[in-house]
C-alpha cells in the first residue's frame, strides 16, 4: 500500500511541477507584447540618471533606440527558447539555429564596439548549422525508414551485431 501511495505522489508532484513550469512559460508568452514595448519607457536621452543608478549609451543616438533594438533581439529569442524546451516534435533542434542567430544579434547590439549590427551575423552561425543541420538530417532519415518503409532499425543493428559476432567467432576458430 506504502508503494503505491509513494508513486502516487511522485506523480502528483511531477505533475505539479509541469503545471507550474507550464503556467511560468504560458505567463512568459503573454506578456512577450509588453516586454517589447518596455522599449517605450526609456528616454529620448543618451544618459539616463536616476537615483539608483546612471545609465549612458554612445553607441546609439538616444536609449530609446538602444532599448528598441535590445528588446527587438530579446523578446524572439526568448520566445524561440520557450518553443525549443516545450516543442515534442522531432525536428525541434533546427530551432537553434535562429536561436544562436538572435544571440548573435543581441550581443552584438549590446556591444559598444561592434560598428556594424545584423550584418555578420549568419557567418556565425554557420558552425552551428553544420552540426544542426546533419543531426536533424539523420533523424530524419531514421524516422523516415522507420514509419515510411516499416524498417525497424533496432532489428537491423542487432542483427549486424550477430553478424559481426559470427564474423570474429569465425576468424578466431581460423587463427587459432
Amino acid at each position: 500500500m506504502k508503494k503505491n501511495k509513494s508513486s502516487y505522489e511522485l506523480e502528483k508532484n511531477r505533475k505539479t511541477k509541469a503545471l507550474a513550469l507550464g503556467s511560468i512559460m504560458a505567463f512568459l508568452i503573454a506578456i512577450s507584447p509588453y516586454l517589447f514595448y518596455l522599449y517605450e519607457s526609456f528616454p529620448q536621452e543618451q544618459v539616463w540618471e536616476t537615483f539608483f543608478f546612471t545609465f549612458k549609451t554612445s553607441h546609439y543616438s538616444t536609449l530609446y533606440v538602444a532599448a528598441w533594438n535590445v528588446m527587438n533581439k530579446f523578446v524572439p529569442l526568448m520566445l524561440l527558447i520557450i518553443w525549443f524546451f516545450t516543442c515534442k516534435h522531432w525536428w525541434y533542434h533546427v530551432i537553434l539555429i535562429p536561436i544562436s542567430m538572435y544571440i548573435f544579434q543581441l550581443v552584438s547590439s549590446l556591444n559598444d564596439d561592434i560598428r556594424y549590427i545584423d550584418e555578420f551575423e549568419i557567418y556565425y552561425i554557420i558552425p552551428v548549422m553544420m552540426i544542426v543541420i546533419p543531426i536533424v538530417y539523420l533523424i530524419r532519415l531514421k524516422l523516415f525508414d522507420k514509419v515510411v518503409h516499416g524498417i525497424d532499425l533496432d532489428k537491423i543493428d542487432k542483427e549486424l551485431k550477430e553478424y559481426q559476432d559470427k564474423e570474429r567467432d569465425l576468424y578466431n576458430e581460423t587463427n587459432s
